[in-house]
């Protein structure tokens, strides 16, 4: 008989509240996940709260979705309600705006590998707070868990310090023009508030060097050992083998080039993004409605978990063209032709090292750019269309995220967000189909159903992120948890 489990309810090392379910049961003698389903377990208000809203209050609000993405939910606001009003940012404000947003980048690409992932491979240090929950070694059915032995995975267990210091100064980096990080202050319809000047881009290019230097010579070559001793991790954890992109960091005032590609992936080959097939689908989720909609005219309505008894999570399901597509790191590398590899857990970790890479190495030019033109503006005024739409497409660390606002009598009356979570960690559609993120999971084989890592380190290979998919807030400011599904 198959045994179900709930794995680690909330599962930890994420951001957020999640809870995974997975059937676990022998095929052709292999024990192995054979169903699968994600729960985000709370309910996200942001739509709401934004409704009769300023359009240019869209950046500060969006930013406290979550303190890991806060740099991309402001470059997407600030890019719809740009767009509503018809304008852009100048050379200087799109310049300023990237090189925030490559800082948010380089700290959260550190952080997911080295505290939320690299743990599933490797031993942390001996002392708290890296001492596990699981003991590696500490055998429950007569052996321990599947860590592979080798000096070069030691070295990345001792990186961990290091790296948590690393993280900081990509703070601080971004911070030199951001104001602040997390949710920087100088993101703003029209453009930018800070303005360039020599000291700042010194004291940047100063930051970008040191990490550079940790990206090359450490991070890449920590992802590459890892890679190379769970190589069986290559094939495991494909999930649905379609990849999107929205594409990131402009390249000009247009938007038309990006550093990182627009676009779509399947069957071996890269497509033309067309965002008129996109659409949320909530047949499974906790939300009124049964048809697929588009973002624009995308509704946001909570129902009684109790009333919907088929639904199984807070987040919606979009779907491209009714089908599951997987966002993120290497959605964006295969888009962009800058990874060759397959799709796989250790391919999502080898293509988010190269990207930091890649950004780091942009940004270095940036900031030359800025150089020769300390006196470009960085603010076009921005005026508040009476009424309009507008699309911010752009790509936090984790995958596509967009912002769809339409503005009336001056005012927000409609606001659809979609996170990179929501197309990774989606419940099934209308048609049955399980999001990316469950069919990833499904043929995993597990040694020890008490201690399935194996089904962690396909989670955090998606690096999902519920802070951004699903919130509640209430006035007194006490967080609400809502219990459901299994954990009633």
């Amino acid at each position: 008989m198959p045994s179900v489990i709930t794995v680690m309810d909330p599962v930890t090392r994420i951001e957020g509240h999640m809870k995974v379910e997975v059937t676990i049961n022998q095929v052709n003698g292999v024990t192995q996940v054979v169903d699968a389903k994600c729960t985000g377990t709370l309910f996200r208000g942001f739509e709401k709260i934004l409704t009769g809203r300023d359009p240019e209050d869209a950046v500060y609000i969006t930013e406290r979705i979550c303190g890991v993405c806060p740099v991309s939910h402001g470059m997407a606001a600030t890019l719809a309600t740009e767009a509503a009003a018809g304008m852009t940012a100048p050379t200087n404000g799109r310049i300023i705006r990237n090189l925030v947003l490559g800082s948010n980048y380089i700290q959260s690409h550190l952080l997911h590998f080295y505290l939320l992932a690299a743990v599933d491979y490797v031993k942390a240090p001996n002392s708290a707070p890296w001492t596990p929950a699981w003991n590696p070694t500490d055998a429950t059915n007569g052996q321990g868990l599947d860590f592979r032995s080798d000096p070069t995975l030691d070295a990345v267990g001792g990186h961990i310090p290091k790296a948590v210091a690393l993280r900081r100064t990509a703070h601080q980096m971004g911070a030199i023009f951001g104001g602040k990080l997390p949710a920087p202050a100088n993101f703003l319809a029209g453009g930018s508030s800070s303005v360039p000047n020599s000291s700042r881009i010194s004291a940047f290019r100063s930051y970008l060097a040191v990490l550079q230097q940790f990206i090359n010579n450490v991070y890449i070559p920590d992802v590459e050992a890892v890679a190379n001793m769970y190589s069986d991790y290559k094939q495991i954890g494909v999930g649905s083998g379609n990849l999107l992109s929205y594409g990131v960091f402009d390249l000009d005032n247009a938007g038309t080039t990006k550093l990182l590609s627009r676009g779509t992936y399947r069957s071996g080959s890269v497509r033309t993004l067309d965002l008129s097939r996109i659409t949320e689908q909530v047949a499974y989720s906790w939300y009124s409605g049964s048809t697929a909609r588009p973002p624009a005219s995308g509704v946001t309505t909570p129902v009684d978990p109790d009333t919907k008894t088929n639904a199984y999570s807070w987040l919606k399901a979009p779907r491209y063209n009714n089908l599951p597509y997987e966002a993120g790191p290497l959605a964006r590398m295969k888009v962009s032709n800058k990874y060759t590899g397959g799709i796989s857990v250790m391919d999502r970790h080898l293509a988010r090292a190269y990207e930091a890479k890649v950004v780091a190495d942009a940004m270095s030019g940036w900031l030359t750019q800025l150089q020769q033109n300390l006196t470009g503006k960085v603010y076009n005024t921005y005026t508040s269309p009476a009424s309009g739409n507008g699309i911010g497409l752009t790509e936090a660390p984790r995958g596509a995220l967009g912002h769809w606002v339409s503005i009336a009598n001056g005012n927000i009356s409609n606001y659809q967000i979609i996170t990179p979570t929501c197309w990774n960690a989606s419940p099934k559609d209308a048609n049955n189909v399980k999001g990316p993120m469950e069919q990833a999971l499904i043929g995993t084989p597990v040694d020890d159903s008490n201690r399935p890592i194996e089904v962690l380190r396909v989670i955090h290979s998606f690096d999902p992120c519920l802070s951004c998919a699903v919130h509640v807030m209430r006035p007194e400011g006490k967080p609400v948890v809502i219990r459901a599904g299994a954990c009633r």
